[in-house]
């Protein structure tokens, strides 16, 4: 399929439409949050409120009898924002840290869940069916309405985190200087949570709860590959959160069968991998070139400060040759003499006086001097015959 027909089936298929913008909408909005989780070391905290949020969702329909989407939601905001306070309690009130509370709430809130599931699905209105599929999403359920939900509420997340930058990212970075400032930081930790709440309840029906968790923190966990700047993982977590949303929509509604929800997060972590592999200074690729450039530029320096120890007993003669079979003697445990030679050579700090043979030229004494001083702090001695 071109992309024309890509464009023209976004803009003319109802599902497809409506799917694709709820997804990438939603995708934008959780990335966004998503990095402060990840960056105070929470992340483990938007898969307690996922799971947290289902017997909201449950106890929700039992009190009201309806399905609407937006009372669901708010019984899933609800028991999320309990969850979290629940998790604060644990963690100010004992000795039990924050990591052991969040999978205590995590667990217990989840198992409360499908028990209230359970109990909805055996009422005798056939009004409850469907409510299993917030545990694993359903995007192609999104109506109009749902993604006017997501748009709105999303929006206003981010504003209220644009509004309050500089506090949440004082915060993130250094919490004892916020408090010292004046600055509340309890008031700022639930506020916070509570925007990322908002962003977890909103995609229950998409992504569902059990998957809701990865959508936090992919997007943030890629972004944060790429940059050192707050601003900038921010904004590229959004990016990459928003093409996981719609990418997985896309994908989805052209192969029948695949669900929306497993593959957005699929996306989302094939960007981590790429973000890991590929990133300029994270990347494992750049790290494995820069360990092979180091490994070869302290094998080249070995091999110049062999020559230069070489030169020293042929005073006054500081361009006699000397064979490439001393120099591996002296490497022995090193090896790659001949290929660090080619380097030392294309640098203009070696050459081949004959096949073989190898002596430093004028550039390359003089760097062997300034490799001695700058490793013994001290200056070398003059090629007078004495050895290094």
């Amino acid at each position: 399929m071109s992309l024309g027909e890509l464009v023209g089936l976004v803009l003319t298929d109802y599902t497809v439409r409506t799917v694709s913008i709820g997804s990438a909408a939603l995708g934008a909005v959780a990335g966004a949050l998503g990095c402060f989780a990840l960056l105070r070391r929470q992340s483990l905290l938007g898969d307690a409120i996922s799971h947290a949020a289902l017997p909201g969702i449950g106890l929700a329909f039992l009190l009201t009898g309806s399905r609407a989407v937006p009372v669901l939601v708010l019984g899933a905001a609800l028991a999320g924002w309990l969850g979290t306070l629940v998790v604060l309690g644990i963690v100010r009130n004992s000795r039990i840290s924050e990591d052991s509370a969040l999978g205590i709430v995590l667990s217990v809130f989840f198992g409360f869940g499908l028990v209230v599931l359970t109990l909805a699905q055996r009422r005798p209105t056939a009004a409850q069916a469907g409510l299993e599929t917030f545990l694993f999403g359903q995007a192609a359920t999104l109506l109009e309405r749902d993604v006017a939900l997501i748009v709105v509420v999303g929006t206003s997340a981010v504003l209220v985190l644009a509004l309050l930058w500089k506090e949440f990212k004082l915060l993130t970075f250094d919490r004892e200087f916020a408090v010292s400032i004046g600055l509340s930081a309890t008031r700022l930790d639930l506020l916070l949570t509570g925007l990322l709440v908002a962003a977890i309840v909103l995609g229950l029906q998409a992504v569902g709860v059990v998957l809701m968790s990865a959508l936090i923190v992919a997007p943030a966990a890629a972004a944060r590959q790429w940059t050192n700047s707050l601003s900038v993982m921010v904004g590229l977590a959004g990016v990459l959160g928003a093409i996981a949303g719609a990418g997985g929509a896309l994908l989805s509604s052209f192969a029948s069968g695949i669900p929306t929800g497993p593959t957005i997060v699929l996306i989302a972590t094939g960007a981590v991998g790429f973000s890991l592999l590929a990133a300029p200074e994270r990347g494992l690729a750049s790290r494995l070139v820069r360990d092979l450039r180091t490994r070869r530029r302290v094998l080249s320096d070995g091999v110049l400060g062999d020559l230069y120890a070489l030169a020293c007993q042929h005073p006054g003669r500081t361009g006699h040759p000397h064979p490439v079979a001393v120099l591996k003697a002296m490497q022995r445990s090193r090896g790659g003499v001949e290929r660090s030679l080619r380097r030392l050579e294309a640098d203009g700090w070696a050459r081949e006086v004959q096949p073989g043979e190898w002596s430093l030229t004028t550039a390359g004494l003089a760097r062997a001097r300034e490799g001695f001083r700058a490793e013994l702090g001290a200056d070398a001695p003059p090629v007078t015959g004495q050895r290094r």
